[in-house]
């Protein structure tokens, strides 16, 4: 049984996970859970999944040579594998990951005030404001964050490998589970829709949900947009209390779902009110006005009005769990910002952000936030990825030359696919669209000559805009994962761009 610190037999844990009696397997010690095979120790416990394109009953001789004690899947019929390895049959093996996953870490969302944060756009911010306002100025880990971004433990901050939102069911309860250790209390987890679609939250215990906003995305995953909703109502549904954006044209649907809510936004009815907003190329100020409160004055050092609805959000949510208002803008105020989310990377002698959004209301919320100086010029840099729902890029193409007075298209982990292909659609929907080849849009397919490009275009008093990539540290091709540092890349484009520039041109 357990100890408290995952230290499990396997009888135990296939009885309290799985609820699976098996007397005829040995009683040995379960060291950890793995999905995939080369995450595989001695000890381990393997789950063979099945996915779209992938079988890992295949790779069960090779998890059974790095050391795992029983493997469990959802062929019926074998008790027993290579070696005498004892072999539990499943209805759901995505479900049953997260079951072991959690139970091996003795459940750490319960012993943690855990808030999800959801939504289309704005949910890594508003987890990352919210994590920042937790942790305060305390130097031991009080809050703690898994997002996009990374984790989070107290100040200390890691990447995780990938670039799913929601990492797997045993990297999920593993994080929390350190979380826990390191003396956390509060746990915000930036909550896909994959995530639950997919099971990888499954067994996460939800105190406070927040949903930010709601535009069709995903559907090559999801199938239709009602299944993309309901992956992300999941949330709602699970948690005792909501945070909802009563501005978003789905907040009905999300509150019909509500065990409790409170809702934020510009809306008069809304409880958690920005008034008074002042978009400046510094940041933004607003009022925060709460019931029974006087108006407080917030000074946000973002860019992007939408960032008053993730700032909205996160006070909110803070609120709940007893940080008081004065605190939670007080903290606001020296937020350092989120890799990748409309991060300024140069002001001088013209603006330069790098930003996340990938889909078309995304980049048109994006372009639409940036202020320029009296004359200035937008520039965008943005592509379409591979491997995912085609039917993204011909709105993108059109956001980007309807709020760019300069759109290149390019790369943007293409993976499989034919990048060409890819930015021929992108390049006839923009023409369709009425921009001119050449003048309103180019179309540069490697990333890095792109960005080149749209630096060497720009002058005093634009803004370039680089979206897509964000946070991400690796460029997808055909044949090749780059390391990729987006911001770096822009900060070495700058320098190169200056360099080449006369003296006094």
């Amino acid at each position: 049984m357990s100890a408290g610190s995952g230290v499990w037999h396997l009888r135990d844990l296939l009885r309290d996970a799985l609820g699976v009696l098996r007397d005829d397997v040995d009683d040995v010690r379960v060291r950890g859970v793995a999905q995939s095979h080369d995450r595989v120790v001695p000890g381990s416990l393997f789950v063979a999944r099945v996915g779209r394109r992938s079988d890992a009953h295949d790779l069960v001789p090779a998890a059974i040579e790095r050391g795992a004690v029983c493997v469990v899947g959802t062929r019926s019929g074998s008790t027993h594998v290579a070696g005498g390895v004892p072999y539990v049959h499943v209805a759901d093996d995505r479900w049953a990951t997260s079951a072991l996953a959690a139970t091996f870490h003795d459940h750490p969302s319960r012993a943690l005030t855990t808030i999800g944060v959801t939504g289309t756009d704005g949910k890594s911010t508003t987890a990352t404001l919210l994590h920042h306002i937790l942790q305060g100025e305390r130097d031991d880990a009080v809050a703690g964050l898994l997002a996009t971004v990374g984790v989070r433990i107290g100040r200390s901050h890691e990447t995780l490998p990938g670039h799913f939102t929601t990492p797997e069911a045993t990297e999920v309860h593993a994080v929390l589970a350190r979380m826990r250790a390191a003396g956390v209390t509060l746990a915000v987890v930036e909550s896909s829709s994959h995530g639950f679609a997919l099971g990888r939250l499954e067994h996460v215990a939800y105190a406070i949900g927040v949903w930010t906003t709601f535009t069709p995305e995903h559907l090559d995953d999801h199938g239709t947009l009602e299944a993309y909703l309901e992956a992300k109502r999941t949330l709602v549904r699970r948690a005792p209390i909501s945070i909802l954006n009563r501005d978003d044209p789905a907040f009905a649907a999300f509150a019909a779902v509500a065990r409790s809510l409170r809702s934020y936004g510009v809306h008069p009815d809304a409880d958690v009110r920005a008034e008074r907003i002042d978009v400046r190329a510094t940041g933004i100020t607003f009022d925060l006005v709460v019931r029974d409160h006087d108006p407080i004055t917030v000074a946000l050092p973002m860019v992007g009005t939408f960032n008053v609805h993730n700032a909205l959000a996160a006070l909110a949510a803070a609120d709940l769990v007893g940080v008081p208002w004065h605190d939670g803008v007080r903290s606001l105020a020296t937020f350092p910002g989120v890799p990748g989310r409309m991060q300024l990377v140069s002001k001088e002698p013209f603006g330069v952000i790098v930003d996340f959004a990938h889909t078309a209301p995304a980049l048109a919320k994006a372009l639409a936030a940036i202020a320029t100086a009296a004359g200035g010029r937008k520039i965008v840099v943005i592509g379409a990825a591979g491997e995912r729902d085609p039917g993204k890029r011909e709105p993108i193409a059109r956001a980007a030359v309807a709020g760019a007075d300069l759109a290149v298209f390019t790369e943007e982990d293409h993976r499989s696919e034919d990048l060409g292909a890819i930015l021929a659609t992108m390049a006839a929907s923009a023409v369709a669209a009425g921009a001119r080849p050449g003048v309103d849009f180019l179309v540069i397919p490697d990333r890095r000559e792109a960005i080149a490009a749209a630096i060497a275009s720009a002058r005093p008093g634009d803004v370039v805009l680089l979206c897509g990539k964000g946070h991400e540290r690796t460029l997808e091709r055909t044949d090749e994962v780059l390391t990729w540092d987006e911001a770096s890349e822009v900060t070495a484009a700058v320098r190169r761009a200056r360099a080449a520039t006369p003296e006094g041109a």
